[in-house]
């Protein structure tokens, strides 16, 4: 009998020890899964807030871009003209010379507002779409059109800024390289999400041979992914290119 019980309490004891090192190991694996998960947020949110700070600065040069070829293209010419109506100056084209005049600080204050830093910061993406539009029918760069769909839903800032950067990639890619001659912009307010399709009548391109390449695609989706939205193109030789972002709130 005394051999049977010192038997049960090996035993005992072994399972228990089993037991115990099999709890160890658990909440071993258990943390380290727990710190591998912390470690990724953590370099989520690093990556995120990076990508938030890039954005802004590359949208901003894109502003300045945009402020010089406006201060070249347009208002310099409004201003050229201004000061020829003047030389020439006399009662019956006095009307003429104050419209010239009244145009150039109609672009000066559009421009003002561009330069501003709390613009971009501020603005929403249906209103930036907007007058990102409007300046390249304005400027005479393409013919532009805005389609807006279901209530206007508010979003994330940081996102929309995002969101905006991608299109104005898109649109400029357009204005630059597809030989286009329209862009239309659809965006859709949906319950749940945000959906916006910009496409152009430009060249287009073969997929497969652009993927190959890498030239920037895997980019915008990556920035999209970032702020949990798909976007994805469609494009064929001569049938020109389509970007769609679905954006889920």
């Amino acid at each position: 009998m005394e051999q049977q019980g010192n038997e049960v309490l090996i035993v005992a004891t072994l399972l228990i020890a089993l037991i115990i090192i099999f709890l160890i190991t658990l909440f071993s694996v258990f943390q380290r899964r727990k710190n591998k998960l912390l470690l990724e947020r953590a370099e989520n949110k690093k990556r995120y807030e990076r990508e938030i700070a890039e954005t802004q600065i590359e949208i901003r040069e894109e502003t300045l871009r945009n402020i010089s070829w406006e201060l070249h293209d347009n208002i310099g010419q409004l201003l050229t003209l201004a000061k020829i109506q003047m030389q020439h100056a006399s009662p019956e084209n006095i009307g003429e010379i104050a419209d010239t005049i009244a145009k150039s600080l109609t672009e000066i204050r559009a421009l003002s507002k561009s330069i501003n830093p709390d613009f971009i910061n501020a603005i929403k993406l249906k209103e930036a779409l907007e007058l990102e539009l409007e300046r390249f029918n304005r400027l005479n760069y393409i013919e532009s059109t805005l389609v807006v769909a279901g209530g206007e839903r508010e979003i994330n800032q940081k996102h929309g800024i995002i969101i905006f950067r991608i299109l104005q990639e898109f649109f400029s890619n357009t204005i630059k390289h597809s030989k286009a001659t329209k862009l239309e912009v659809f965006l859709k307010y949906e319950e749940d999400s945000i959906r916006i399709e910009a496409k152009d009548n430009g060249v287009g391109f073969e997929m497969k041979k652009v993927r190959l390449k890498g030239i920037g695609l895997q980019n915008i989706k990556a920035r999209a992914k970032l702020i949990n939205a798909e976007a994805k193109f469609k494009s064929e030789p001569q049938k020109g290119t389509s970007l769609i972002i679905n954006y889920y709130i």
